[in-house]
């Protein structure tokens, strides 16, 4: 009798593992139909979400591209790596989890932008095709990397002309009114910068029916069924006060997971998931290891329920370019707490890639002009906070610091010093020198469009 239930379970297949797909636009924040955005026009996204799990709480750990890339693909916080400044690039590269998922078994299609402030490794991926637009199928199981660049700051901005390019799919009735649009209290409300929102919209549509190509691919191939697909955006809009910036503007990320079978069509989670828990997700969910140098924890268990207990998410922000300062915040389901190091450098620091776009030439313009309102002349006061608090669940644009409100002392005391464990257990590199970084071999000195901008002062 054991000879033959032996020789039963040796015939047995192993359920095969799931294939994995990301699909990430640019610059794109939670302007979605499915996160309550009545004017947002995402019916592939929206059905996405409606087939699996919407994800509330999810953050990125830097609220501009290179950075955030950074812990994505290694698992790692860039301010322990020494990969916190953007444009910045280690001497070493760090082992990816693409690389960890290969050594699983998978098969890893990787293509387009790999901005992740080092020199990617020659074993990071197999193929950089972009495996949806042809009829070859990859080996699975496989991870499959879609990045689009449609919805990313220049394009808002309209850099090229291209904003027509961009948007030819979209029907009139997908395109957005300016007038119609509602905009944060912050911004001054003028024509241009409406026309800048509105180009944002319908960017956002663009990288829907992006998304739709790949997800009508996985379908086409019959790939779906046994494939978790991850959408999320890289970090929020490319527009002022969003990208940059260590607020929910900045760091609050659409992410859906679809995985059938395993999560229930429609479902909403409040969790709070960051960055640096995807790759570790990926890889559990892979059957491989999540190595002891990766900050992040699984989010997700192989029986599609949620995992993990995080309490706290962290973000960061140093050099943008030639623009320096040094910004540090922890967040949880409700509160926001940001350390200002640098509180002698207002808000207003110029950052000659941001002052390209019509929005923040306004503001700089209503300004000189003397037509902003409290609110919106906050960006231009004369220094920072050495510390901020704010109740984002019923201040979602963290507009009013309440960290000198007494009522709430026991909140910033116990997000301060969260902020302090999670600084210590980094050994943030934040606080070293540019030129000590480089004088320890940790990163290659700055390149001359950086290094000859400098530090800027403030005005």
């Amino acid at each position: 009798m054991s000879l033959l239930i032996i020789g039963w379970a040796a015939a047995v297949e192993a359920p095969a593992r799931p294939n994995i797909v990301w699909i990430v636009g640019e610059d794109m924040g939670p302007e979605m139909g499915c996160y309550g955005d009545a004017l947002a026009a995402t019916p592939n996204l929206d059905k996405l979400a409606d087939q699996g799990a919407r994800y509330t709480h999810a953050f990125t750990h830097a609220p501009v591209c290179a950075p955030s890339r950074h812990g994505l693909i290694t698992g790692q916080y860039p301010i322990k790596t020494g990969a916190m400044h953007m444009r910045s690039k280690l001497v070493t590269s760090p082992v990816t989890f693409t690389k960890l998922l290969r050594d699983a078994g998978y098969f890893v299609s990787w293509p387009g932008k790999t901005d992740f402030n080092f020199d990617q490794p020659a074993d990071f991926a197999d193929s950089k095709k972009n495996w949806w637009t042809t009829d070859e199928v990859p080996r699975q199981p496989f991870f499959g990397y879609a990045n689009f660049t449609v919805s990313h700051e220049s394009q808002v901005r309209n850099d090229g002309n291209k904003y027509a390019e961009n948007t030819a799919r979209l029907t009139p009735a997908q395109r957005h009114d300016p007038a119609a649009l509602k905009l944060p209290p912050f911004w001054p409300d003028s024509p241009e910068v409406r026309r800048e929102l509105a180009n944002y919209y319908d960017l956002v549509t663009a990288v829907d029916y992006n998304a739709g190509d790949v997800l009508a691919w996985l379908e086409k191939h019959g790939l779906a069924e046994n494939t978790i697909v991850v959408f999320f955006g890289d970090h929020g809009r490319g527009m002022p006060r969003y990208k940059r910036w260590c607020y929910d503007t900045g760091t609050h990320v659409p992410l859906i997971v679809r995985w059938p079978g395993k999560i229930g069509a429609g479902s909403v989670r409040a969790g709070l998931v960051e960055f640096v828990d995807l790759p570790a997700t990926m890889l559990a969910l892979a059957g491989g290891k999540v190595p002891e140098s990766f900050d992040g924890v699984p989010f997700l268990a192989a029986d599609g329920k949620e995992a993990g207990d995080r309490k706290y998410v962290h973000s960061h922000r140093d050099y943008m370019d030639e623009a320096y300062d040094r910004i540090r915040s922890v967040r949880d389901n409700r509160w926001r707490y940001v350390r200002n190091f640098e509180p002698s450098i207002p808000y207003s620091l110029k950052n000659d890639y941001m002052e390209k776009g019509k929005t923040m030439q306004v503001w700089r313009q209503w300004k000189e002009e003397g037509k902003l309102d409290a609110i919106q002349s906050i960006h231009f006061a004369a220094g920072k906070p050495e510390e901020e608090l704010y109740d984002s669940e019923n201040d979602p644009f963290e507009v009013k610091n309440l960290a000198a409100d007494s009522q709430y002392k026991e909140k910033l005391e116990e997000l301060r010093a969260e902020c302090d464990r999670w600084l210590e257990q980094t050994a943030d590199k934040g606080a070293i020198p540019v030129e000590q970084l480089v004088k320890r071999q940790i990163i290659l000195p700055r390149n001359a469009k950086q290094e000859g901008r400098g530090k800027q002062k403030p005005e």
